[in-house]
């Protein structure tokens, strides 16, 4: 573990999985509208979004993603990791009120370049609305430990 309680890429295995879960509200379309500049009206307008194929207004996709970016940065491998891709399917659509579950699973572990591969999925009520894999960059203990006055005079 680093500093921050985030997990460094010597203690990642294939196989470890975490969840972050987070309810889309009115306020997070909103105001995802609002940073993003993504004012389309299928996300802001009831009206039009009404008469679209969803039938009602759904959130961004890129805002239903953010929960896997929560899971990482929060869950696995933690506090410290870097996104370095994330490839992603959108499967369904989130509405206003639902729930979120992003689930990121440790698929590959390279500890030499401290990158690890993810399986990234959210669910909402059960059905896969995102599915993708994740590149991200963590800390390394060895890294850390390399770095430390102590060690480079014992290197000496």
């Amino acid at each position: 573990m680093n500093a921050m309680n985030g997990y460094d890429i010597e203690d990642l295995r294939p196989g470890m999985s975490a969840t972050f879960s987070k309810t889309i509200t009115e306020a997070d379309i909103v105001l995802f509208a609002g940073v993003s500049g993504d004012n389309n009206a299928v996300h802001i307008n009831e009206e039009f979004a009404a008469g679209t194929p969803f039938g009602g207004r759904i959130a961004h996709g890129f805002l239903t993603a953010s929960v896997i970016s929560a899971a990482v940065a929060n869950r696995l491998p933690g506090p410290g990791t870097v996104y370095l891709g994330q490839q992603m399917r959108f499967l369904a659509p989130v509405r206003p009120g639902d729930t979120v579950h992003a689930c990121v699973s440790v698929v590959a572990v390279d500890v030499a370049r401290a990158r690890a591969v993810l399986s990234t999925t959210c669910r909402v009520g059960g059905k896969v609305v995102i599915d993708g894999e994740a590149t991200v960059m963590t800390s390394s203990q060895a890294r850390r430990l390399a770095s430390t006055p102590q060690a480079a005079a014992v290197a000496a």
